[in-house]
This record gives C-alpha cells, sequence and structure tokens, in this order.
C-alpha cells in the first residue's frame, strides 16, 4: 500500500492497488480513484502448451539487422517434443522444405556466440564478428574454405578492433579443431577481402603486452601485488627495443615476477597458463635481464633481490 490525495476524504488515505482489475482504491472511503492502469512490472506468468514446462518468457530474441527478414523469422516447434511427429506434420515438412536465405548465416552466428561465450567475451565483440562474417559472406567467396577457421578467425579480428585481443592459441581451443595454421590462413584471408571491399588496409588494432597480462595473471592465482607489479613492468619494457611478441614478453615478466615473490610458479605452469614455450620464454626472459632494473618496480623488489635472479 501507499499513500494518495482522495477528493472525497480531502486528505492523503492509504490506498490499495487491486492488480486483477488495475482499479487504485482508497482505504478510508472505497473511492476508485484510477482505473484500468496499466501494470509496467515484469510478467512472470507461465504460457507454455506444456503444464511442465514452467519457462516464462513468451517473446523471442532481439532483432538483428544482419538478417533478411531480421530473426523474427517463426519456427513451427516440435510438438510434444518428438522428433516424428514433427517430420509427419505436414507444416513441418513445409517449413523444411523452404528455402531460407539466412539459414547459413544463423548457424554461423550460433557457432560464433557459443565460443564467444566459452572464451567469455562480451556482446559487443560477438556482434562485431557476426559483422564481419556477414561481410565476407556477402562477397560470395568463401566456399569451400574451412568454415571453423574462418568463424573463429572473424572473432580473433573482432577481438583486436575491440582492444580484448586474445591469442590466436586461445581463439583455437574453442573452434571446433581448426588449427592455429588455418585460423592464421583464413584471417590472412578475411584481412584481404574486407581490404579490397573498403579500398585501403582493415585496422586490426595494436596488441600490447599489458592486454594479456591481467589474464594470465588470473590463470596462475597470482596475488594483486603481483599482479599490479606484473602490470608496472610491462609498460616499463615497452620503453626498451626487445623485439619479441607481446604475449612472450608478458609471459617473461610474469616468470620474473614469480621469481621474486614468496609464491614461485614453474616455468612449466606458466607455459601452460600463457600458452607460450618454455624455450621462448627463457629467450625473452635473456632480452630482459640487461633491462630488469629499469623494469621491476622499486616498491616490489629491492636491488639486492633483483641480483639474486637467475642469470640466463
Amino acid at each position: 500500500m501507499s499513500d494518495a490525495f482522495c477528493p472525497d476524504c480531502k486528505s492523503q488515505t492509504e490506498v490499495v492497488f487491486d492488480h486483477s482489475a488495475g482499479d487504485t482504491v482508497c482505504s478510508e472511503c472505497g473511492l476508485v480513484l484510477e482505473s484500468h492502469s496499466i501494470d509496467e512490472t515484469s510478467e512472470w506468468r507461465t504460457f507454455a502448451n506444456e503444464s511442465g514446462d514452467n519457462d516464462p518468457v513468451r517473446v523471442g530474441g532481439p532483432t538483428n539487422p544482419l538478417l533478411t527478414d531480421g530473426g523474427l523469422s517463426t519456427v513451427i516447434a516440435k510438438p510434444n517434443g518428438g522428433s516424428g511427429e514433427f517430420l509427419s506434420s505436414s507444416l513441418g515438412r513445409w517449413q523444411n522444405r523452404g528455402s531460407n536465405p539466412d539459414r547459413g548465416l544463423i548457424v554461423a552466428f550460433k557457432t560464433i556466440a557459443t565460443m564467444s561465450d566459452r572464451l567469455g567475451l562480451v556482446a559487443t565483440i560477438k556482434d562485431r564478428a557476426n559483422e564481419i562474417y556477414k561481410r565476407v559472406e556477402d562477397q560470395k567467396s568463401s566456399r569451400g574454405r574451412n568454415q571453423d577457421a574462418l568463424l573463429a578467425a572473424c572473432l580473433y579480428i573482432a577481438c583486436r578492433q575491440e582492444d580484448k585481443p586474445r591469442t590466436v592459441k586461445e581463439i583455437c581451443s574453442v573452434a571446433n579443431g581448426a588449427t592455429k595454421k588455418e585460423i592464421g590462413r583464413a584471417k590472412e584471408y578475411i584481412v584481404k577481402q574486407l581490404g579490397l571491399e573498403n579500398g585501403q588496409s582493415v585496422e586490426m588494432g595494436t596488441i600490447h603486452a599489458g592486454d594479456f597480462m591481467r589474464r594470465f595473471c588470473s590463470n596462475l592465482g597470482m596475488n594483486n601485488q603481483a599482479v599490479k607489479a606484473a602490470q608496472e613492468a610491462v609498460q616499463k619494457s615497452e620503453e626498451f627495443d626487445i623485439r619479441r611478441s607481446p604475449i612472450s614478453i608478458a609471459a617473461a615478466v610474469i616468470y620474473i615476477i614469480t621469481q621474486l615473490s614468496d609464491d614461485k610458479k614453474p616455468l612449466k605452469d606458466i607455459s601452460v597458463a600463457t600458452g607460450v614455450a618454455e624455450g621462448t620464454i627463457r629467450n625473452s626472459y635473456k632480452d630482459l635481464y640487461p633491462h630488469v632494473s629499469k623494469i621491476i618496480p622499486n616498491w616490489y623488489a629491492k636491488e639486492e633481490d633483483l641480483k639474486n635472479l637467475c642469470s640466463p
């Protein structure tokens, strides 16, 4: 109940809401202050055909501007969940026979959504990947190519363009069997096709070692102080001409930070968490070692601690 002004009582009185009739009634004199009001709160009644189905949702998904019908086409459901009855249904047969120009796109978008969910990516990256795939598909030149690699490459490019890069190895882990080599080829193909479409090179975004740092540290279970030190160290490393990939630099910095802490991590664990080979981490460590006194924050390690680091 809440208070409202009643013209009959000529004062503020408590009112009662009759949700079934949509009336607002004065609790003192019974006067209907408002009738047929609209309840704007969520409605959680069940509109399913089956009594055992408690799903309260009775609306479809959002519109998709990348599909011809906006994603609002009707799909005839299977009666009682039986596939045999559905195939015997004349309506179901006619719908299956009908040609849907977006059938391939719908399957591709579902695959991209599944990969995005497994990687924990935000909706903007998924939408960007869908858009990239649609642009490539519209050129009608991807027939015969590895579809899984193509979709994975779209997701990789979308991550780069949204400044949330993922390594090719991470993308490969959810790519339904596509190899790193196949994804790399698909990426080059997509970049080439989009470049021909726009008449200019595709902006991919710059990868920095810091883009991977927090995720790699989380995989290793490092504490907040070590994570902060690693992030500062990797930013300092960009001031030096270290000719290694950002992922390799990130892995080497993590190795240095963990060796300076009480919770030392084996090189094998760092390799698994970052996806960088142990030999590559060692070589990157050799390149970073001459600059370690300028890279590691003073508040994290003293000069005596740095001298105790193993020389490469």
